[in-house]
Formats: structure tokens, sequence, C-alpha cells
């Protein structure tokens, strides 16, 4: 197959590549996050644009201990995935939409913005050239990690001089290592994720770091992930420490067959500035009324989960995003009280909102958003 022209990358691919049965197994068996494919693409900013990018073998990168990332956290990231359909063809979901969240984190951190176009350029080209490393089983798919961070050997409190983009991937499969097992969440009264005015809705480094202490505790306390509350009253739910969440509500007094125009899909709102608009979490926006569902954003209270879970209104809450796409919610706990989500199984919503998300982004379900993104 002959390789497309780039006009901002220079295209220099590894001089062997892995044997492929040694490639074959790692795609057996793609544990999330711990195998990388052969190939980077790096872009350079300094002098005040962008520079010409490259396509590379992946391996180390050479920094300075000055380099001013490590020192004062100018990082952003995203995570967005390439699939491989039934009939070999590879497409990536919404990638034009984390190029946008790429620039508004880099904004956020007066960092320079990477173009959309320069974005999924470099995206198309890795996939292209790594597209022997997205495994076919089910479930299964290729995480792209761009990269944002300041490159300058400098020390001084200012943006950085000198920036580098470097893109990379990972065959992965479940991010959580029981699948789709319903998993348990701590509510953290002890820890914030965000403020308002923050960078909450960035995808930056520091959010995340921030985050695992929290984690540790969670994990004390026999839950997966945490849950967090608003950094003010500390009595509305946000969002996990990497993960949008949703709560389903039936009228109260219904039994558990509520019609399904009467099931209404809750997610906290966007206006605090502090949670992450996740790609997954519109993606639910846009499929759930589709579907029947009634769907409302608005703050959600600790005192308004715990009742609803008492009156029987409560049925089904579930995380989302990419690296999980859409998980089950089996418990929610705290210091003063647990609540055990539709038997601590996985719900019929839960369910069916996944099977339509995996089905579109797999190409076994049409696709009349114009979600997938063709590669070739």
């Amino acid at each position: 197959m002959s390789r497309p022209e780039y006009p901002n990358l220079d295209i220099v691919p590894v001089a062997q590549r892995i044997a492929p049965e040694q490639r074959q197994r790692i795609l057996d068996n793609p544990q999330f996050g711990a195998f990388f494919s052969e190939h980077m693409v790096t872009i350079p900013w300094r002098q005040g644009v962008w520079q010409r990018g490259s396509l590379v073998p992946f391996g180390p990168l050479t920094l300075s201990p000055a380099t001013s990332s490590l020192h004062y956290g100018q990082a952003v990231f995203e995570g967005l995935k390439a699939y491989r359909h039934a009939d070999g063809r590879i497409f990536a979901f919404r990638p034009g939409m984390n190029a946008k969240r790429f620039a508004s984190s880099a904004r956020r951190l007066a960092m320079p913005e990477l173009p959309s176009e320069r974005f999924l350029e470099a995206m198309e080209a890795l996939v292209r050239e790594d597209r022997d490393w997205i495994p076919s089983a089910p479930e299964t798919s290729l995480y792209i990690r761009p990269l944002l961070f300041a490159t300058e050997a400098a020390l001084g409190v200012r943006p950085a001089n000198e920036y580098l983009l470097v893109m990379f991937s990972s065959p992965v499969g479940a991010y959580f290592p029981r699948g789709m097992a319903p998993v348990n969440l701590w509510i953290s009264t002890e820890h914030v994720r965000a403020a308002p005015f923050g960078t909450g809705a960035a995808k930056c480094a520091g959010n995340y770091a921030a985050s695992l202490e929290a984690q540790a505790l969670a994990k004390t306390m026999g839950c997966e992930q945490v849950l967090y509350l608003d950094a003010i009253q500390r009595k509305f739910v946000e969002e996990l420490g990497g993960m949008n969440f949703f709560m389903v509500l039936r009228p109260k007094g219904s039994s558990g067959s509520a019609p399904l125009q009467e099931l209404t899909l809750v997610t906290p709102d966007l206006s605090s500035g502090t949670l992450l608009a996740g790609v997954t979490r519109d993606s639910i926006l846009r499929l759930a009324p589709d579907l029947g569902y009634r769907v409302e954003e608005r703050p959600i209270s600790v005192d308004e989960l715990q009742e609803a879970a008492q009156d029987g209104s409560l049925c089904e809450a579930f995380a989302c995003g990419t690296a999980a796409v859409i998980t089950p919610i089996g418990s929610l706990a705290s210091a003063k009280m647990k609540v055990v989500l539709n038997g601590g199984k996985t719900g019929a919503v839960t369910q069916s909102l996944r099977d339509q998300l995996i089905g579109i982004q797999y190409g076994q379900r049409p696709d009349p958003y114009g979600w997938m993104y063709p590669i070739q």
C-alpha cells in the first residue's frame, strides 16, 4: 500500500519491523497502556511557530534536568481510539473533538495551540504507519496519546519559549482488569479534584497527579475509583478522576419496569468550569434521546443521590470516558453512607447505551452522527 503524502511531516520509519509473531503475542492480550506501537510523531514549537514534524521510531526523549515542564507543570494530553472494522477498514472516533479540546487545554496553560488540521494529520500518519498494531478482537482498539509539554531548559515561573508535541499509540483491551464488571466508587470528602476558575476543564497532567492520593485512599476502602465533590459547598458530585458521571432516574413510586420514556439520564453540567468535557459524555447525551431516554445536565447533590437510592428512583449509575467507554457503577460509599445500585449488577440502560456506542465504534451499527473518521 502506497504511503500518502503529509505536507507537514517527514516520514522516517523504523529500519526493521518487529517480527509478526512477536507483535501478535502482544495483540492477543493487549493490556491497557502496557505496550506501544513502533512509531511516534513529534512536532516542535519554537521561535513562536509550529515547525515541521516527523514520524520516527518510538523511543526515549532526551531532556535537560532544567526542562521547564518538569518544574512548572506545563503539560497537557489527550486520549482517543482507532478501531478496526470487520471489513478491515480503520476508523478513529471523533478525533476532531479531541483536537479542539487539546487546543483548549493548551490555551488554559498558556501553551501554543496546535491547529486541528496538524493534529489530524499527525494522527492519520501514525495510525496508517502502525495499522498492523490495531487489534481486531472484541473490546480492543488502538489507543492514541497526544502529549504537549514545555521543553525549554530554563528556570523561572513563566510560559516557556519551546514546546514539543509527541503522539504515540498503544494496542489496548479493557481499561479495568475485570472488564465490564461494575465498579465501586468512594465519594471523597477529604480531597478536591478541581476548583472554579482552575484547571478542571483542561486535560492537564497536574489534575491527574492531584487525584492519586484520593485514589489510594479509595482502594483501602474497597473501591476502585473516586467520585469527587465540588470544591466550595462539598455537596455536589462532579466527576471521577478520569471519567464523567451519569445517574439514571425513574419516577418516584414507579415499579422497576418503568417505561423507557419515563427514565432520565442526569449528569453534572459543565457551567462550573471544573469538569472535563468528555467526548464519550457528549456522545451519550446525543445517543440517549434517540434511544428514548430523557437527558438532563444539572447539579447532582449527595443528598439527592442518597434520597433517590432510598425511595427507589435511582436505578442505575455509570461512568464514561475514552479509555473505559461506559462502565457500570455497582455502589457508592463515603464515610457516612453506602448505596448499592441495581443489586450491584449492570443495568439495562447502561448496557443499551454501551451496546449502541460500541456498535457505532466498531462499525456494527449505523453511524447517523458522522462520528467515525476514516483512516483508509
